[in-house]
């Protein structure tokens, strides 16, 4: 079924309210640091943890995830998801330490792990693949929209109302979006029950593709890795290594959101142009994801003197790796497209805890090791440099039979 325009556009309006609260929440972190960190004495590792946690939630759903969406459709999963979401943004609102933080904070990270998941699958039954290219720009888009009120508004409502009540605001905006998901959004779009005798769909098929195994090591490194930095550890840098004040690092975390928003919205107005002209995802993903090495070398050279506007290079420059979502998706058959997106998307946030928790983990062990703090930031940032190049490599080498895509 290929929706209508009209109805295209309520469809993805209505999921990308719920994906604006979905990177709100996974990005709040980073503008709450200093305040988490003075309330709960944390250490780095710990603060890494917390926010971690977050996507070690995410993780821990999207294999029954992909399964799920294959089979009940994404309207009926995303609202069973949901209602998690609602529980852990109440839970972290009511915590008294730092366990009952993290515990709230998995919560969330599970009960969010399908909104971006299940309209990608819609879209893969809903839309034409340059349509589907362009929607997963906007929904980008729609998270860093959410993503830049994670920075200033929260940094301006936090001392007004307290960090506690701005949770248990998000839980209502959750209950919200659930209403409005079950009054727009088609039911259906599951894919059609197997005749009997017939091979089951399954994740071995997906893992074996060859261009999900040639973008597995980018999204692990490259693309957790932007998503560890700009929702966690850009924020720390520019307190702890930069000597900017809290309000300033909320000022630089903006900046950087409000580049991405416009980044992803000028992605969507390109690929489908871009794809029509033989560059598809695999080929902007080669050719411009090495752009992201530059400014991230430049951090570790200028330790204090790179700021907000080097790590909002990096991140820009990090989006070519956003293309590789659709571009898996589209790479599988619509009965396995849920499984497909999900797999990968574990990928993805299994990369980001394993980078937001190591890069703290680094941090305090070459601490341990007798660098300042300064040069213990700049230290772990050269470990994450390493291995995104690695990754790109691999990608390099692992394509280089069909250099075409």
């Amino acid at each position: 079924m290929v929706l209508s325009r009209r109805d295209a556009v309520v469809v993805f309006l209505t999921f990308a309210f719920a994906y604006f609260i979905s990177a709100l929440l996974r990005a709040v972190t980073a503008t709450l640091a200093p305040t988490l960190t003075q309330e709960f004495a944390l250490h780095a590792r710990d603060l890494g943890l917390l926010a971690g946690g977050f996507f070690a939630g995410f993780a821990l759903t999207q294999l029954p995830l992909g399964r799920w969406l294959d089979r009940h459709g994404p309207r009926a999963v995303i609202l069973g998801f949901l209602v998690l979401a609602a529980v852990g943004c109440a839970a972290f609102a009511l915590a008294e330490g730092f366990s009952s933080l993290l515990l709230a904070r998995v919560l969330c990270g599970m009960g969010v792990s399908a909104s971006l998941m299940a309209p990608l699958t819609g879209y893969r039954h809903w839309m034409s693949p340059p349509m589907q290219l362009r929607a997963n720009s906007w929904m980008l888009m729609t998270g860093s929209l959410g993503m830049v009120a994670s920075t200033l508004p929260v940094q301006w409502l936090v001392p007004q109302f307290g960090w506690r009540p701005l949770f248990l605001g998000l839980a209502a905006l959750i209950l919200v979006s659930m209403a409005l998901i079950a009054w727009k959004v088609p039911a259906g779009s599951a894919a059609p029950a197997p005749a009997p005798g017939a091979p089951q769909a399954s994740y071995r098929e997906v893992w074996r593709h060859p261009c999900f195994r040639r973008l597995t090591p980018l999204g692990f490194f490259s693309y957790g890795g932007l998503l560890a930095m700009q929702t966690l550890w850009a924020g720390p840098w520019m307190v702890r290594v930069a000597d900017y004040t809290p309000a300033q690092a909320a000022a630089g975390l903006f900046t950087i959101n409000l580049a991405m928003l416009l980044t992803f919205w000028t992605w969507g107005l390109l690929t489908p142009r871009l794809a029509a002209r033989g560059w598809g995802a695999e080929r902007l993903i080669a050719w411009g994801h090495p752009l992201s090495f530059l400014p991230l070398g430049w951090l570790i050279f200028a330790g204090g003197d790179a700021g907000a506007w080097t790590w909002t290079l990096f991140c820009i420059s990090c989006t070519f790796m956003a293309l590789a979502q659709p571009a898996v998706g589209m790479a599988f058959p619509p009965a396995l497209a849920g499984r497909a997106l999900s797999a990968y998307n574990l990928v993805i946030f299994v990369g980001v805890f394993v980078v937001q928790w190591g890069i703290g983990l680094l941090i305090d062990g070459f601490q341990v090791l007798g660098l300042a703090e300064p040069a213990s930031f700049r230290a772990a940032l050269t470990v994450f440099l390493v291995s995104s190049v690695g990754a790109w490599a691999y990608f390099m080498w692992a394509r280089r039979d069909n250099p075409a895509t």
